[in-house]
């Protein structure tokens, strides 16, 4: 028995340290490896509609233009209509922050504050001068944003770049990638590969569905609290659905910064309840019986996964953690089947999503 133990004991430090580095060498080319992440989830989203223009005899760099015209055409309309109702509702928007900055004023100036416009200004003048005392700190800063964005910008570039060739050519890149393989194994890996590919789409499935919960429900809270620039509020908790943890708190922040600006403290801390109870309803229900029925994975394999992946590698790791658990979950029992006939359908298989001749891993 310790024999055996010790046996695989150097086998995980093995792994253990494979892991590591892997992960090291990740964080080091994460200028390319968070575009192809990024590249692949895009295309697991517009692959299904990529293959129903193909069906429908369109070429494959006709289909893949198609799809990225009509999302491009899609972002370009949420867009337009989140500054057309910016624009509207501007002018109720400035009213009520008058307003409201008035009552704080009032507010300030009470007790205990005692706050009078002579202190407030010169608590302005004290800000005042320690920005000018730790001028480089703040240049520094800035010019860390800036190298930010150029990072994001360049990111964003490689992801549509690779986004099209993995919608057009994603077939041709697979069979090229396990080409390599002897027949056998070659075999199994091209079923590992569609059926965590098949995995991967039914988490974007579910990622939707969730997020058009989250619209729905906040968007509702928002329209009865009378919460000016509903729409884009509405539509920027949608997008923000897809990013877990930091998407929801950021637009939450928002939201509830424009309603204490317009409505006043009260409908804020509603809100903010509301965003709490929302936060709760995703980590213990959406999550784990939406995305988790979709893919198939047990609710605390999905809690778990977030988990780990926020902590070893931050918000990044949280987004990646539930479909690459799902893709393993199912690409696993292929590759562990025994070589031969029976290797094409492996028992653990049958819980897994159903194999399509149409979706193929990029």
């Amino acid at each position: 028995m310790l024999r055996h133990a010790a046996a695989w004991s150097w086998r995980l430090l093995l792994v253990a340290a494979v892991a590591y580095l892997l992960f090291k060498v990740a964080v080091a080319l994460r200028l390319l490896v968070i575009p192809l992440i990024a590249a692949l989830l895009l295309t697991a989203l517009l692959q299904p509609l990529t293959a129903v223009l193909r069906r429908t005899g369109l070429p494959a760099l006709a289909a893949t233009w198609a799809t990225l015209l009509a999302t491009s055409a899609v972002l370009f309309g949420l867009g337009t209509l989140i500054a057309n109702r910016v624009q509207a509702d501007y002018p109720r928007l400035r009213t009520q922050v008058r307003r409201t900055i008035h009552e704080v004023q009032v507010y300030l100036a009470g007790p205990p504050f005692r706050l009078t416009g002579t202190r407030l200004d010169r608590l302005t003048g004290n800000l005042l001068n320690y920005l000018a005392q730790h001028k480089s700190l703040v240049a520094g800063t800035v010019l860390t944003g800036g190298r930010y964005f150029i990072e994001v910008l360049t990111g964003l570039i490689l992801t549509i770049f690779i986004t099209f060739f993995l919608l057009k050519d994603g077939e041709k890149i697979w069979s090229w990638l396990i080409s390599g393989l002897r027949p056998a194994v070659r075999g199994r890996a091209d079923q590992a590969g569609t059926a965590g590919w098949q995995a991967l789409v039914s988490y974007i499935r579910g990622t939707t569905a969730v997020a058009a919960i989250h619209a729905t429900l906040i968007g509702l809270a928002l329209w009865l609290l009378g919460v000016p620039l509903l729409v884009p509020l509405v539509i920027l908790v949608f997008i923000a659905a897809y990013i877990p943890l930091i998407g929801i708190l950021v637009v939450g922040a928002l939201a509830i910064m424009v309603t204490l600006a317009t409505t006043g403290y009260v409908a804020a801390l509603i809100l903010l309840a509301v965003f709490l109870a929302e936060n709760q309803l995703e980590s213990h229900l959406l999550q784990p019986l939406v995305v988790g029925r979709i893919v198939r994975l047990h609710p605390l394999a999905i809690i778990v996964a977030l988990a780990v992946g926020g902590i070893v590698a931050g918000i990044p790791g949280a987004i990646v953690a539930v479909p690459a658990a799902a893709v393993i979950s199912y690409a696993w029992p292929y590759l562990r089947a025994d070589p031969g006939p029976s290797a094409a359908e492996p028992a653990a298989a049958d819980d897994g999503p159903q194999r399509s001749p149409e979706k193929v891993p990029p």
